[in-house]
């Protein structure tokens, strides 16, 4: 009897251990309300820049050049926060691109208030005013968000031009 005993004991505290534990790990992912809004509990991890703002830049024609960004869900990027510029050698000035963007998505963005973002897929078309050299290269300076509040920091992407 006494092993029936103990057994059942053993039996009891482990389906309650882990009863316990499903509930807990229950509690953890469900939203809570406060103030009845639904706040999660956990704060989402912010990914990499890399995959947040993934950039490509191609070649359209000579002097031309495609940008491309293709953004994942819940990501967006600032129309003001563009720039592009081209530099003939890595200490040079750097110059003005003409650049045709699209119309954003206009939003009041907690940080910097009224906005244009650019949600999904984004095309940039860049023109270059003057003729590269062998060494010059395109920056392209940019900022976007998550909408759950995480902003990155200004990015600086730098693409070298092949001759």
């Amino acid at each position: 009897m006494k092993i029936n005993s103990a057994f059942r004991i053993i039996l009891t505290l482990l389906l309650s251990t882990v009863l316990l534990a499903g509930n807990v790990a229950q509690a953890q992912l469900a939203p809570r309300t406060i103030s009845g809004l639904e706040a999660w509990p956990i704060s989402p991890q912010p990914l990499p820049v890399e995959l947040a703002f993934p950039v490509y830049v191609s070649a359209a024609s000579p002097g031309r050049y495609k940008v491309v960004w293709n953004l994942p869900d819940g990501h967006y990027l600032y129309r003001h926060a563009f720039q592009f510029t081209l530099s003939q050698q890595a200490d040079s000035a750097e110059l003005p691109i003409e650049v045709t963007m699209p119309d954003g998505l206009k939003k009041n963005d907690q940080f910097f208030g009224d906005i244009e973002a650019y949600y999904g897929k984004l095309d940039i078309d860049l023109r270059l005013t003057t003729v590269p050299g062998p060494n010059a290269r395109i920056f392209i300076d940019y900022q976007g968000c998550a909408d759950w509040g995480f902003c990155y920091p200004p990015q600086r992407f730098e693409f070298l031009l092949s001759p």
